[in-house]
């Protein structure tokens, strides 16, 4: 499966330059030229932010600031003029991963693009390694190996949906995670279809079975659920 990469960027003949180049290494690529479609167009199936300082209705600086606020993990390479020392500052301190300054050469991007991306994939995939061991929050311990979940020591009767659910949260734990993503995660897997009732049921019932350590899971208005810190 092809690596998404969001690229925004509003010198149109760069982007589509640097879009061809990212393509024929075959990664997919998705274009915004300003914040707004950013914001539209980023979701959780992102690889890579390829992200200009200066944009149309405001600054990369905002929209990076806004991905690290939400625990998006997300890598972030600045693209940013020879001349402005100071961006590549702010950038890297608002939490960005790298920068690339403008004329760039398209294989010092590629191999900064490839960089990121494998550091990227081999955190997330150390992640889910990881909650597939015993994890606790609050009351409750959940063994991934064993697949159980306890409070005080008493196992909490769950079906598999419910703790396949709550696994792919843990996985993602701190970050938000759209309610399309979790339903593609978990579609037919147990022979169960997941539509979007499906889930507010799934969720509801697993809130109600952890109790108080129901609220772990917060629901982010209008883009999906998020598993607490």
């Amino acid at each position: 499966m092809a690596h998404k990469i969001l690229m925004v960027e509003d010198d149109f003949a760069l982007a589509m330059g640097t879009e061809y180049a990212l393509t024929s290494e075959g990664y997919a690529v998705t274009t915004a030229g300003n914040l707004a479609q950013a914001r539209e167009k980023f979701d959780d199936s992102i690889d890579l932010v390829l992200l200009d300082v200066m944009l149309p209705d405001g600054t990369g600086f905002e929209f990076c600031k806004e991905l690290r606020e939400k625990n998006s993990d997300v890598p972030i390479i600045f693209l940013t003029a020879v001349a402005e020392e100071a961006n590549i500052v702010q950038g890297l301190e608002l939490g960005a991963d790298d920068y690339v300054t403008k004329p760039y050469r398209v294989k010092e991007l590629l191999a900064r693009v490839a960089v990121n991306i494998r550091r990227y994939t081999q955190a997330r995939q150390t992640s889910q390694e990881n909650s597939n061991r015993v994890v606790t929050f609050g009351n409750t311990i959940f063994d991934g190996e064993a697949f159980v979940l306890t409070q005080h020591g008493e196992k909490l009767d769950c079906t598999t949906s419910e703790l396949r659910l709550l696994r792919f949260l843990l996985q993602h734990r701190g970050q938000v995670i759209s309610r399309s993503a979790i339903m593609e995660q978990l579609y037919d897997i147990d022979g169960e279809f997941f539509e979007d009732n499906t889930l507010s049921v799934y969720i509801k019932r697993l809130r109600q079975k952890l109790g108080e350590d129901g609220a772990y899971i917060e629901t982010v208005r209008g883009m999906g659920y998020r598993f607490r810190k």
